[in-house]
């Protein structure tokens, strides 16, 4: 199907799915085991401007197991679907002259940027901008949909999942991340208590609940362990001598690449059900960007009781192992289905992708558990 056609079609969609009430009337009691769980990042953003109504809707069509929101907050204290708190690379802001005063420089996880943050506008102002694709460059087709979408809430993000539970009739999960949470703390705007809250208030309850809650920092997901019997997944970043940044200036001087070890990963699964990294961990790419030999960590992490869910599946060029690659061109699509072949054999249980519909198509049905 054409990109364009895709767009019309979705837009379509979402015109009628707006109206539908969300319900609850879909069962979980009789569990459908799927391996891979296949989770949209982000939605289906190789499609669609990723973190919209629009790129969740294609992922749950396309089959998506579960959609995967990024959590920042407001300066009224309401949770927004955004990869960050700075809104200049997936809105308009920069367009709109009556927000040009609020640019500004902040430090943020200990990165200097300069933009605009969700946390110096309101809801109401919020929703006055419109997205945009993140990396027109490589996607170009998906910018030809800037200004389609607004940011979402989490609220609406949910409300979107259980209405299209009636059309799909089956359970679509939500896999919410909590973006910059020590830094949020930090300015008094705690967001795990609201997660939990919110999460809580639509009837997500328990281990089996649709839902992971996934964070890069320790000490939430800690409190989160606290806090709810929700499932919840410890992120890597692809650097191991990194820290997660609620570690930073702490004595432990605890880092990714602890973290990854048996003895590390049997910490972890003291207060997490999953975890989730970078893919380089499972198996890394050598010196000329192809595959390498799988490492011991999804044999370490099952030892220890925890599933694995790697992130990120991209189709085009520029994010592939050479030996995947169509031409020369980056923003080509090149051979993913090969990659993902290969993160199967080495065990895997899940993973996130820009196009939810690629590892769908490889998987074998799911079970009644």
């Amino acid at each position: 199907m054409g990109h364009q056609a895709m767009g019309w079609i979705l837009l379509a969609g979402l015109a009628i799915t707006a109206a539908a009430p969300a319900t609850d009337s879909i069962s979980s009691d009789n569990i459908i085991e799927c391996k891979p769980l296949v989770i949209g990042h982000r939605g289906a953003p190789g499609y669609v401007p990723e973190h919209t109504l629009g790129s969740y809707a294609l992922a749950i069509t396309m089959g998506a197991d579960y959609i995967e929101p990024d959590l920042v907050i407001t300066k009224d204290g309401k949770l927004i679907a955004r990869h960050d708190n700075e809104l200049g690379f997936t809105t308009d802001v920069s367009e709109h002259p009556e927000f040009a005063s609020r640019r500004r420089n902040q430090t943020v996880d200990g990165n200097e940027i300069n933009g605009w943050f969700t946390e110096d506008f309101t809801l109401e102002e919020i929703k006055t901008l419109r997205a945009i694709e993140r990396i027109p460059d490589i996607r170009p087709g998906n910018a030809r949909l800037n200004g389609a979408y607004t940011v979402p809430t989490l609220q609406e993000i949910i409300d979107l999942a259980k209405s299209l539970q009636v059309s799909q009739q089956r359970v679509i999960g939500i896999y919410p991340e909590i973006k910059h949470s020590t830094y949020f703390k930090n300015i008094g705007l705690p967001m795990e208590q609201l997660v939990v809250d919110t999460l809580h208030n639509n009837s997500y309850k328990g281990r089996d609940a649709p839902i992971y809650i996934q964070s890069f920092e320790v000490g939430n997901l800690k409190e989160l362990k606290g806090m709810t019997d929700l499932r919840l997944l410890q992120l890597y970043e692809s650097d191991k001598s990194l820290k997660p940044f609620d570690q930073v200036g702490l004595s432990n001087g605890l880092t990714y690449g602890d973290m990854s070890t048996p003895e590390g990963l049997k910490e972890v699964a003291t207060y997490a059900y999953a975890v989730g990294p970078d893919k380089s961990y499972i198996i890394p790419r050598d010196s000329n960007n192809h595959l390498g030999t799988p490492t011991s960590f999804v044999q370490d992490a099952h030892a220890a009781g925890l599933k694995v869910h790697p992130y990120t599946f991209r189709a085009e060029n520029t994010f592939l192992p050479s030996e995947y690659r169509n031409g020369d061109s980056p923003n080509a699509m090149g051979d993913l289905s090969s990659e993902i072949r290969a993160y199967l054999e080495a065990g895997i249980d899940g993973l996130f992708s820009d196009q939810p519909d690629i590892p769908l198509r490889l998987r074998d049905p799911c079970k009644l558990q």
